[in-house]
């Protein structure tokens, strides 16, 4: 059959990559897909949010099944369209996908249904909202309610940054027009828990853990990722067995009752606290980069099962016991300001996954294009080997102007 995959970055390349190795799959496009997308799908020149040349497109190609890749998609309402044309497309409403879209949405759904987060409050007024910080205690922290590309929380330690990150959420509009949330700051190690949902049904995933620093150590600005792992030896069965009936069970249970049933990947990002886990925040779709570590692992056809979910059919699914590791390549700069259009040579020369997240190609050569442009992922039989062949295999990529983490992995291998 023809598949569609919206969007173009390193989470595309792998829900392509592991697409393309299902025998019901013919022909993958992507739209608008990069320039390693490009070598197993036909690119389209078409925006993630442009949803009636998508509807359109999906029409004249016969397209069989969509997958939704990015957040902005979602919440442009690309399901319900597709929906309501009535072709196949693997992802949440519009509705359901306020879990990511809203903050607010998010944080009232779990105080109604008891799932476990930080106290909060949501101010839309920048005087009220300075008020109530002076009078907490610090660290806090600061959240845009709508989507930011994973830029929108800020952990201010000094009034000072406080300040100026209200100022520049609630007056100067640096994400957009909108409210914050603020939050309670709670401490101990992070961890992403993916599942496929279909409505009350919740199919677990591996564990990963992204790692939002620039730099090793955990210094740096936060960024959308600089790499990620599965699995997670910190995290016991019990931890999972609780986050999945009081977390991740709860809350599709929790949408069902609210109207608007979640069909789709639901991403918990959580934290282990020592009061137990807690969840920081929902997204609504596959993460980034969490999926090209997870998806990897995944022994079953992905097709059967983005099949399932839609047609709301029972499926058993199976995952590699093998642990990986990925480091992402980002321009230097990011995740402020950086430079595009410099070449990268030796990619030919990595044996391991290579996934594109930020690249184009210009007159045979491939050329970064974004902040976060490569992400090399190796499976191994422990966590030590997967990231030590991973930093040998990066070390042979070629660039100007890339960097990157060698300590992917650190919290699980010291």
């Amino acid at each position: 059959m023809n598949v569609l995959v919206i969007g173009g970055g390193g989470r595309e390349h792998a829900i392509i990559d592991a697409l393309s190795k299902s025998k019901k799959v013919s022909k993958i496009y992507a739209a608008p897909g990069n320039a390693g997308i490009a070598q197993l799908a036909e690119c389209m020149p078409i925006k993630d949010t442009d949803v009636d040349n998508l509807v359109t497109f999906a029409y004249n190609h016969n397209i069989a099944l969509t997958v939704v890749g990015p957040e902005v998609a979602l919440a442009a309402g690309v399901v319900n369209a597709f929906e309501a044309h009535e072709l196949k497309i693997f992802g949440p409403t519009k509705e359901a996908a306020q879990i990511e879209s809203s903050k607010e949405f998010a944080k009232h759904l779990m105080q109604k249904y008891a799932i476990p987060t930080a106290a909060y409050k949501v101010f839309s007024d920048y005087k009220s909202a300075w008020n109530y910080v002076q009078a907490q205690s610090l660290p806090i922290v600061l959240k845009y309610d709508g989507l930011a590309a994973g830029k929108g929380v800020v952990i201010p330690e000094t009034l000072k940054e406080a300040e100026s990150t209200l100022k520049d959420m609630l007056l100067n509009d640096k994400f957009g027009h909108g409210k914050v949330v603020i939050e309670e700051f709670i401490t101990g190690p992070e961890f992403s828990f993916m599942c496929f949902v279909c409505r009350d049904k919740v199919y677990p995933m591996m564990l990963a853990q992204d790692h939002k620093r620039a730099f090793d150590g955990d210094k740096g600005p936060n960024t959308g990722g600089m790499g990620a792992y599965s699995p997670l030896p910190f995290i016991t069965k019990a931890d999972e067995e609780f986050a999945y009936k009081h977390i991740m069970q709860a809350t599709a249970n929790a949408l069902v009752a609210e109207g608007c049933p979640f069909k789709g990947v639901l991403y918990g990002g959580l934290m282990k606290t020592p009061n137990g886990i807690k969840v920081i925040e929902f997204n609504a779709r596959f993460g980034d980069p969490e999926t090209e570590v997870v998806l990897p692992r995944l022994q079953s056809d992905v097709t059967d099962i983005f099949q399932a979910i839609i047609n709301e059919t029972p499926i058993d699914i199976k995952w590699d016991k093998r642990s990986a590791v990925g480091i992402v390549m980002a321009s230097k700069g990011y995740p402020e300001n950086y430079e595009k259009g410099f070449e990268i040579k030796n990619l030919d020369k990595v044996h391991a996954t290579v996934y594109h997240m930020g690249t184009r190609m210009e007159n045979g050569k491939i050329l970064t294009n974004g902040g976060r442009v490569l992400f090399i992922t190796v499976l191994a039989e422990s966590l030590a080997e997967a990231q030590k062949k991973a930093n040998e295999e990066v070390a042979k990529i070629e660039c100007d102007n890339l960097f990157h983490r060698t300590d992917i992995a650190w919290q699980a291998i010291k």
